[in-house]
């Protein structure tokens, strides 16, 4: 515990002193960072045939160890016979990796491998397993963070999602672009005085402008929900950083639709509290349910303007209305497939990868 100048041991901050958003939160999630890639293990064992020496086409994922979704599509690519490698935040301290700048070619460890696909997910720089606060640590974080960002968005091989489009997709700029695209959206404002910012005039929904869940220290993370704000709350009380309110909006359901190239999987959830899907998830019913045209058709648009190939979209059903709340990028199906007896969306996007790496494969084989 750190004292001050004086050697007094501070007080920890009141319930009512800290960020609104860290209030109440008692949502924590342990990463670990054990290797569960059936492709990596496979190879790391010996038990696969080495090759002619040649570079091996392969998807790239950048991601962290606990990235369900990409451990699940490693089994998928091998069945289809595919190599997938992987680079993940919290294991990449001390790894075996050269990438050639003069030609599209990557060493991982003992293979020597030609990306053709690379999609990064969840490769967050506050996952690096470094002591935080250090002269070492900072030099880890800033030299991948330069690295990951070459990867990602380096223009000799494709990308899902690529980087220097949905890396400046923040909530704010979705929100315009969505009603841009013909989306209701709710009345929002961004404030560090949340007390006495109403947009609407009535109850609203405070949200953070960043990320849902913080790292402080690699492996730990810890949530940021949207929560009611309260209409006792009068306070002119600053908050340390803005955050975003928006008008609440009654609805009947919400939707959660993803979006695999040019297909629309929807699934109704239905929950009594913004927070119930981290905090309370087996309260949380999920349905799997069609989308309308006229929101398929929408919704596929935005995908297209952002350039993003695999998404979410979060929605409010009021009625006949849909509200748009905001769209997620790295986004997780897993869990909605499990709570909807379903795999409609692992299924697309596993052939949305094997059909854009042969379509990739056979254009470089025409070269």
């Amino acid at each position: 515990m750190s004292r001050s100048a004086d050697g007094r041991v501070p007080s920890a901050p009141s319930e009512a002193a800290r960020p609104l958003l860290l209030q109440g939160q008692d949502y924590l999630f342990r990463s670990p960072p054990k290797c569960l890639d059936f492709q990596e293990q496979v190879h790391r064992l010996g038990m696969v045939d080495e090759g002619d020496g040649n570079p091996q086409p392969c998807v790239l994922v950048l991601a962290r160890a606990a990235d369900m979704e990409m451990n699940e599509l490693s089994i998928a690519l091998a069945e289809r016979g595919i190599r997938m490698a992987r680079i993940d935040a919290d294991r990449c301290i001390d790894l075996p990796l050269s990438v050639y700048t003069d030609q599209p070619l990557i060493e991982l460890d003992r293979w020597l491998l030609r990306p053709l696909l690379v999609w990064r997910r969840h490769f967050e720089l506050s996952a690096v397993p470094v002591e935080p606060g250090t002269l070492a640590g900072a030099y880890a974080v800033d030299q991948w963070a330069s690295v990951a960002n070459w990867l990602s968005s380096r223009s000799d091989w494709a990308h899902v999602n690529p980087s220097r489009f949905s890396t400046h997709l923040d909530r704010l700029t979705q929100l315009s672009d969505a009603a841009a695209f013909g989306l209701s959206i709710p009345r929002t404002a961004v404030t560090t005085r949340p007390g006495r910012t109403r947009p609407g005039g009535g109850r609203c929904i405070v949200k953070t402008a960043g990320r849902h869940l913080l790292e402080p220290r690699p492996g730990v993370q810890h949530g940021l929900f949207p929560r009611p704000l309260e209409t006792s709350r009068a306070s002119d009380a600053p908050e340390p950083a803005p955050v975003i309110v928006q008008e609440y909006v009654p609805s009947d359901t919400e939707l959660r639709v993803f979006v695999v190239g040019e297909q629309c999987i929807a699934y109704q959830v239905d929950k009594l509290d913004p927070a119930q899907l981290w905090v309370d998830p087996d309260a949380v019913r999920v349905t799997r349910t069609e989308v309308p045209a006229s929101l398929s058709d929408r919704l596929l648009a935005l995908a297209r303007h952002w350039r993003v190939q695999v998404a979410a979209f979060d929605l409010l059903v009021t009625g006949t209305e849909h509200v748009f709340l905001e769209i997620n990028v790295n986004c997780d199906w897993r869990w909605f497939e499990h709570r909807a007896d379903d795999d409609a969306v692992s299924t697309a996007v596993h052939d949305w990868v094997a059909q854009r790496f042969h379509e990739l494969l056979g254009a470089g084989r025409s070269r």
